[in-house]
């Protein structure tokens, strides 16, 4: 199966549940909604900063005159993504020297009536993305990138891997009992081509993904499987349906491929029982992931189904997800009586204690995570439907750039006169150079201020630390995710700053969005 990103749905066989990003990658495909932005009431509660110092000027944020002005944030505020930080929060500035006795402009999101000011210019080209640097995954042992998709091997699946050689060296005592201690050996090979098999599985999910130009994260096999983590939603239902079902219908075809081999080996050699060991495993990968329920792959062309006909992404997943839950509960309690009826082989014949609790425990396993899997889809579908809220635009805060040599107690007045929220350290030529950090700024006593100069207490400018206006949703998430920091320098276009964008403030407004139905 896989779990395609954009609706954060993880697909069969795994075993952990799904992410949730949050710096959400967008959950990789969910629906979006649209939203306007944060309004006045959303701003972030005054933090340390404020207290120490810089405090804001009366209407100098207000919402329709500075979008996202809002007091500074505690720079220990949790991020966006728990798996790619992206840091605390941004500091407090104001306005500084340049050395010639005059103060250099104000950089921030849109001057103030009346007022006349240059912009600094922020140092990279019109139009020029920040730089990314991708960073690995992880998730296990690193097996190998098949076009170009790292595949991990989870550590979960060494235990699975010993339970199949156990399980299946049993049964091999019975049918090939001239075996002896080698048919663990055997079994071992088995329970390595089944996970094979299962990795063709995710591979067909892969490469229809790369066909339809959506990224893919990585791959990986783990107890109850494996999953291919898709980045992005599927753009179309029908592209949905295919990314979904080319899944099983790859397990069919291995099926019925270990079905032709079969047809010349003896059924009781060894050949003949692996041969038919993998042709019943894949019928049964196939068969359990065509289930319509989320997160399998039958819950997501169910999804795309229900897309198609009503135009709703999100009635889809509520659709799938329900249905996946109803699955959950028949697994519970399914399972165990059809097992002890007899109904998967073996007759009507007394099923030992041990036995019964084991077939409960398997069936409690499986509907855990069919259950989660089908909740964690319907929490990111929702989620991504309030991505849109998230503007670098309507979140940064206002900032005026600061000389190096400048203290910190006179830039700290500047930005209080300037209302502003963020300083900016520049060169004389009124290049940004490196972002005050506002957790430095709290670290500073007051008395110390005059005597400390702001370069001391800034964060060097990397290209990853430039971000656009422009960006948004789950845009903006990728960005900041893929260059971890606490303050980001927000551009226009054109190249000009805007002002600060504190890791912190797009991490409160992204609970907050969590937050609504």
């Amino acid at each position: 199966m896989d779990v395609s990103g954009g609706s954060g749905q993880p697909q069969s066989g795994n075993d952990e549940p799904a992410e949730h990003p949050a710096a959400p990658t967008a959950p990789a495909n969910g629906p979006t909604g649209h939203h306007p932005g944060p309004e006045p009431d959303d701003a972030p509660q005054p933090g340390p900063a404020d207290r120490d110092g810089l405090r804001d000027t009366p209407g100098s944020h207000d919402a329709d005159e500075r979008p996202g002005s809002g007091a500074p944030h505690d720079s220990g505020a949790a991020r966006p993504d728990p798996d790619h930080e992206t840091g605390g929060a941004t500091g407090p500035t104001g306005p500084t020297h340049t050395g010639t006795g005059e103060q250099p402009p104000e950089a921030g999101p849109g001057p103030h009536p009346g007022e006349h000011r240059s912009l600094a210019h922020s140092g990279i080209a019109k139009g020029e993305p920040p730089q990314r640097r991708p960073k690995e995954p992880g998730g296990g042992l690193l097996m190998g990138r098949p076009f170009g998709v790292p595949v991990y091997v989870a550590p979960s699946w060494f235990l699975v891997a010993a339970l199949i050689t156990w399980v299946f060296g049993g049964q091999l005592d019975r049918v090939l009992p001239e075996l002896g201690a080698a048919r663990y050996l055997v079994s071992l090979f088995f329970a390595v081509a089944f996970y094979a098999s299962v990795l063709v599985h995710e591979l067909a999910h892969t490469v229809a993904a790369i066909r339809f130009k959506l990224p893919v994260r990585r791959i990986q096999l783990q107890f109850f499987g494996g999953v291919s983590e898709i980045e992005k939603e599927a753009e179309t239902p029908g592209r949905e349906f295919v990314l979904a079902f080319v899944g099983p219908l790859l397990s069919l075809a291995l099926a019925g491929l270990f079905y032709l081999a079969m047809k010349p080996v003896q059924p009781d050699s060894v050949p003949g029982v692996l041969l038919a060991g993998l042709m019943i495993s894949n019928l049964i990968v196939a068969a359990f992931n065509l289930l319509p329920g989320l997160p399998l792959d039958g819950g997501r062309m169910l999804r795309a189904v229900v897309w198609k006909i009503t135009g709703k992404p999100m009635s889809g997943t509520v659709a799938a997800a329900w249905v996946g839950r109803a699955l959950a509960i028949s697994v519970l309690v399914g399972l165990p009586l059809l097992n002890q009826s007899g109904a998967f082989g073996g007759g009507n014949q007394d099923v030992g204690g041990m036995d019964t609790v084991t077939d409960a425990l398997l069936a409690a396993i499986l509907a855990a995570i069919i259950w989660t899997g089908a909740g964690n889809s319907l929490r990111m579908a929702r989620l991504r439907e309030h991505l849109p809220e998230l503007k670098a635009r309507a979140l940064t805060r206002r900032a005026v750039p600061v000389e190096t040599d400048t203290p910190l107690s006179e830039a700290l007045r500047r930005a209080n006169a300037a209302g502003a929220r963020a300083l900016v350290v520049v060169d004389a030529e009124g290049n940004p150079l490196s972002l005050v950090r506002e957790a430095a700024i709290v670290g500073v006593p007051e008395h110390r201020r005059p005597w400390v100069a702001v370069s001391g207490l800034a964060q060097d400018l990397t290209d990853g630390m430039r971000v656009s206006a422009e960006l948004a949703g789950e845009e903006l998430l990728d960005t900041l995710r893929a260059t971890p920091a606490t303050e980001y320098l927000v551009v226009e276009e054109t190249g000009e700053i805007y002002g600060v964008l504190s890791a912190a403030d797009v991490e409160r407004a992204f609970v907050k969005a969590m937050a609504r139905p």
